[in-house]
């Protein structure tokens, strides 16, 4: 219990794994999610590192994953998953990689295929139009009799009119071109064949659709006649360039007919072969939607695991691989079982070796969470993670942050609302989980509802004290207040009621008060008055000052647990007692004199209260001398005078002398800085060697007694590589001086096994 108010107790340990056992091992850690690595490898290329090649193909997996996503997207339901697959193994990763690529494969030759399909079915729809809009040009512009797909109409064509030397024959182009290019389409063709064509067009009805964007696409057809080649192929040109379709159309209206009906056979058997393409489409897209998730987690799981392995070392022998982890002391059991069964899951032999280490460096700050503390611990560490082992403030905002929420934003009316809301989605958190959807407004809301469920029951709490439901008041007891007294001592008579427009109860005549305040909340004549928001703004006002500064008191104490249990005398002394000392003088006696004006003046005496304010303001300038403004009290002077001096003298005591001390310690250190220094790193790594080290090292030397010099020294200068001496944090110092055992993982099977690593690294 005592790690929720306080950050865990964290232990650096490195890990010793076989490598055919490493990937089942870290896997097994990660569903934990309790251990930190450290990044072994800082200097080392991101290019360079051991298992780079298997990231590389988990890209190329998530790659195929998101080609799979686009297309399912708005066309297959994906199946959520009930519970999240596990960790695949690294053979697996071989037969995923074959089904994602054959279904990537499969599913763009679909695509594909479709898209070639749609285009030539949108090909041939614009030629049917086309050539039953150009027999209709010619049956409106020739005036044709009603047999006119048995009669050949190649002779309209013919300028019978002119002289025989001068007689030729008109050619045609007929086409299709996108609806907005139309207006400079044909303004063109005027300016450069200079109005020597005869240019006729008409809007397609039937919306079409591109094969590639699917979206809809509006076509004008339109036939050109000309004469000559000159002009025919400035037309094609124009053409051309504004990609308009042109398709070639028989003069002769039986050919027209003929090419008519070829086009709509091919039309029926395109749109059968299309609707099996689609059918076949849709089979892979349910196909992959069915496990697309589960390919995703796994995807995701194997490709962080990789990212692990490339942040720790392997030795020379390329049998071990070393890690070094950060994870809380009271899970080391969980973290023993865990390695085990990845052992086991592996087939390895070998148990993995978990040895705790020395650092330096400040261990990381972890906080426990859970579903109820998650968001109020974010919230905290959205200002800032706290240092290592401080006390957690997220147990407190609990109550604190909804609570200072509902005194700002008091209603009774909205907090059921918001009431309400959080508690649809706590009630259903196991279905709205399920769903898993990406917008970033609702995880928010959902991820903050017991926030919001505290800030709702808050809200109503303190909206019923401000008598404040939508803006409208509640008079459940009946006030408190009387206006018959007015009348009856004669204050109040008709004239003064018709003369004024606003008229004051006066609570020191007898009856108009009664002297019992309203059960629960403001009174609801307060609702009626013209002065409302003067009061309620200043009760309010008040009331938030009270709240604030016990607020920061408090967490000015909590540093104090902090100094204490860091043994930090020095920050005691000139840190929180100068705080608490400014706090108090100041702020403390603002809020004692607050309550103090509540409780000392009633009803009779209120007209005579002095101001709070200008008391303050005064106490500052040290000016006693306004007669306007009465003291509160007997010898308010001398303590006020006493608390603006100890205010004064506790700023120079907070802010001077410990920067100092500091600087005085930081000069003393540096002459032990250099003697430690110019110590060789032998006699160092001497001293600071573990007796269980040197223990297992007396084993390895006499299992191998029979081997020379250079032998012992390979096998030592390898251990000393693989197991890395550092100093322990300062909690662990302490912890050892009060003659406690502190926290070691190398017990009698860990020797045994770093013995046979050194035996196999000797051999090697």
């Amino acid at each position: 219990m005592a790690s929720v108010f306080r950050s865990e107790e964290m232990c650096l340990s490195q890990l010793f794994l076989q490598v055919e056992a490493a990937y089942c091992c870290v896997a097994e850690l990660g569903e934990l999610g309790l251990v930190q690595f450290k990044d072994l490898n800082v200097n080392v290329n991101s290019f360079q590192r051991k298992f780079v090649n298997e990231v590389r193909r988990c890209e190329s997996m998530e790659r195929i994953l998101r080609f799979l996503e686009d297309e399912i997207k708005n066309e297959v339901d994906v199946q959520l998953l009930d519970k999240y697959p596990p960790t695949p193994l690294p053979r697996e990763m071989i037969a995923l990689e074959t089904v994602l690529e054959k279904l990537e494969g499969e599913l763009q030759e679909a695509n594909q295929n479709q898209q070639a399909l749609k285009k030539s079915f949108l090909e041939l729809t614009e030629l049917k139009y086309l050539l039953k809009k150009t027999q209709d040009f010619f049956e409106t512009e020739t005036s044709l009799p009603d047999d006119f797909f048995t009669e050949d109409t190649s002779g309209l064509l013919e300028l019978r009119a002119l002289p025989a030397h001068m007689a030729g024959k008109l050619g045609f182009t007929a086409g299709v071109v996108n609806r907005e290019r139309m207006a400079s389409f044909e303004r063109l063709l005027w300016r450069v064949c200079r109005g020597n064509i005869y240019l006729k067009f008409s809007e397609m009805d039937t919306v079409l659709e591109d094969p590639v964007t699917k979206e809809e696409i509006k076509k004008n057809m339109f036939i050109i006649f000309y004469q000559g080649e000159q002009l025919r192929q400035k037309i094609k040109k124009i053409c051309e360039g504004f990609r308009a379709t042109i398709y070639p159309c028989p003069e002769p209206a039986v050919e027209r007919r003929e090419m008519l009906d070829g086009v709509k056979m091919r039309l029926e058997d395109l749109t059968t072969v299309i609707t099996q393409t689609e059918s076949h489409r849709q089979r892979l897209l349910q196909e992959a939607a069915a496990s697309w998730h589960s390919w995703v987690v796994k995807v995701q799981k194997m490709k962080a695991i990789y990212h692990t392995l490339n942040m720790c070392n392997i030795d020379v022998t390329q049998q071990c691989v070393i890690a070094e982890i950060w994870f809380p002391v009271a899970d080391a059991g969980r973290i023993k079982r865990a390695l085990e069964q990845g052992m086991e899951l592996s087939g390895s032999s070998m148990a993995p070796i978990l040895t705790a280490v020395q650092s330096t460096t400040a261990p990381p700050t972890f906080n426990r969470t859970n579903k109820f503390t998650a968001g109020f611990q974010n919230i905290v560490d959205a200002y800032g993670v706290g240092n290592y082992r401080e006390i957690n403030p997220a147990p407190y905002t609990i109550i604190t942050f909804p609570f200072l929420f509902a005194v700002m934003f008091g209603d009774c009316g909205h907090g059921t609302v918001m009431l309400l809301a959080a508690l649809w989605m706590v009630l259903n958190e196991k279905r709205l989980l399920s769903q898993k959807t990406d917008n970033e407004i609702w995880n928010t809301f959902f991820n903050g509802r017991y926030l919001i469920l505290l800030m709702g029951i808050f809200s109503i709490y303190t909206g019923l004290i401000y008598n404040d439901c939508f803006s409208k008041a509640f008079n459940i007891f009946g006030s408190s207040w009387s206006v018959q007294p007015m009348f009856r001592n004669g204050t109040w008579n008709m004239e003064v009621i018709e003369t004024n427009p606003l008229l004051q109860l006066d609570p020191a005549v007898p009856g108009v008060y009664s002297g019992n305040p309203y059960p629960f909340g403001i009174d609801p004549i307060w609702n009626l008055a013209s002065n409302k928001l003067t009061f309620l703004n200043s009760y309010k006002m008040k009331m938030s000052v009270i709240l604030g500064i016990v607020q920061m008191a408090f967490g000015v104490i909590l540093s104090l647990f902090n100094h204490i249990y860091f043994r930090q005398t020095l920050n005691i002394i000139l840190q929180f007692i100068p705080e608490m000392i400014f706090m108090l003088c100041l702020f403390g006696y603002l809020v004692f004199m607050i309550i103090f004006k509540w409780c000392h003046y009633d009803v009779h005496t209120s007209r005579k209260a002095p101001s709070i304010l200008i008391h303050f303001i005064n106490m500052f300038m040290f000016n006693y001398s306004d007669a306007s403004n009465a003291p509160l009290y007997e010898h308010q002077r001398e303590v006020q005078s006493f608390f603006v001096i100890m205010a004064l003298i506790s700023v120079p005591w907070m802010l001077l002398i410990k920067p100092f001390i500091l600087r005085a310690r930081h000069r003393t250190s540096q002459p032990q800085t250099s003697r430690i220094r110019g110590h060789s790193p032998e006699d160092i790594d001497s001293h600071n060697s573990s007796p269980s080290m040197s223990a297992d090292h007396g084993a390895s030397a006499s299992a191998h007694g029979a081997q020379d010099d250079h032998e012992e020294e390979t096998v030592r200068g390898l251990r000393a590589e693989m197991v890395q001496v550092r100093l322990f944090p300062p909690q662990h110092q302490a912890r050892e001086g009060n003659g406690e055992r502190s926290h070691s993982y190398l017990d009698d099977e860990a020797n045994r096994q770093l013995g046979f690593f050194a035996d196999r690294l000797s051999h090697h």
